[in-house]
């Protein structure tokens, strides 16, 4: 089952796995959406549409379409984590560059092929100065503090916390232009991406 979006940016949270189910329906609606007419053509009746449910089913959990991509980026973030996760699983807790390039490996495999995502990563699109939800990258630079810290053995403490955020906010950035050279993300530019995250992230790891 996917992982339910934060009470917050629903008007209800589903209970039963039926009304879990739908909601899920309702974001898949809205990925696959998001990727064929863009956010901003992007209706609350269309996305119902697609996912076969009553329009009323969709107001049920959401006010408006930002509410919907919001808690569509906040289950990518869920999916995000839990799939470095599952990636580190499978790691010694020795070297941390593999463990980096888990991460990066699977922000690009999310890139590649989660429906919606070129709009709606981990935040909703140009996001007001003053929205709470507006600052995706300090959230997903939290979660990966933690799954660092657990797996490596390390206290997050500020300096590491910092480190994480410009890895983020560098990486975001590279990873677009990438995605902008070549749809499938320019090699070259990734290759760059990855060397950039191992030698700057090495100050506070190795």
């Amino acid at each position: 089952m996917d992982p339910v979006p934060p009470a917050h940016s629903l008007r209800r949270t589903p209970i039963q796995q039926r009304s879990a189910d739908r909601l899920a329906r309702i974001l898949d609606a809205c990925a696959e959406l998001l990727d064929e007419t863009g956010y901003e053509n992007l209706s609350t009746r269309a996305v119902a549409q697609r996912a076969g449910v009553p329009i009323g089913s969709v107001y049920r959990f959401f006010g408006n379409k930002r509410a919907m991509a919001i808690a569509l980026a906040h289950r990518n973030l869920d999916r995000y984590a839990d799939g470095i996760a599952d990636r580190l699983a499978g790691l010694p807790a020795t070297h941390w560059r593999p463990v980096v390039d888990a991460v990066l490996d699977e922000y690009l495999a999310m890139k590649r092929g989660v429906p919606g995502f070129a709009l709606v990563d981990f935040g909703v699109p140009a996001p007001p100065a003053d929205d709470p939800e507006g600052d995706p990258n300090h959230q997903v630079a939290a979660r990966l503090t933690e799954l660092l810290s657990a797996h490596l053995g390390l206290t997050p403490d500020a300096t590491l916390e910092r480190a994480v955020l410009v890895a983020v906010e560098a990486t975001d950035a590279l990873i677009q232009l990438a995605f902008r050279t070549d749809p499938a993300g320019d090699p070259g530019i990734v290759a760059e991406t990855r060397a950039m995250m191992h030698a700057y992230l090495a100050r506070v790891l190795d």
